[in-house]
């Protein structure tokens, strides 16, 4: 038996789309992050780009559980002294909701240059439209 690996030329990406009204962020964040790297397709490589574009439509209607709407925080720091800034998650709803998936997401993925390439093929937005009709992208039951 011999192990196949595919070349980068004969990967095939797809597009995909994801409500993410009524989901909860861990469940739904898990789901895409398998779909973005590839891992549902039967010719999985780790060390490649095999996954597909995802778009994730009605972010701002993501749930979570307990008492995450008013206890989680996010943390961003630039890199210089005293610049830590602690982001409530109720406060990220009201101002930027789509960065909610994104950095759930985010977490679920590699942190190393395929993971960085893997990302940009997260597309999120806060309303049901989106732009990328043309693509045809399919129906993704999570």
């Amino acid at each position: 038996m011999k192990t196949k690996s595919l070349k980068a030329s004969e990967i095939s990406k797809e597009w995909y789309i994801a409500n993410a009204e009524g989901k909860t962020l861990g469940r739904f964040a898990s789901e895409v992050a398998k779909v973005l790297r590839g891992k549902h397709k039967p010719s999985f490589t780790p060390h490649m780009d095999m996954g597909d574009f995802v778009v994730v439509v009605n972010a701002e209607k993501i749930g979570v559980t307990g008492n995450k709407e008013s206890n989680k925080t996010y943390f961003k720091h630039s890199g210089y002294i005293g610049s830590t800034t602690f982001t409530k998650l109720d406060h990220m709803r009201r101002t930027k909701p789509e960065r909610i998936v994104e950095k759930a997401v985010w977490g679920m993925l590699p942190k190393n240059k395929l993971g960085r390439a893997i990302i940009k093929h997260l597309k999120v937005y806060t309303g049901p439209e989106h732009p990328h009709e043309a693509q045809q992208p399919k129906e993704l039951n999570i």
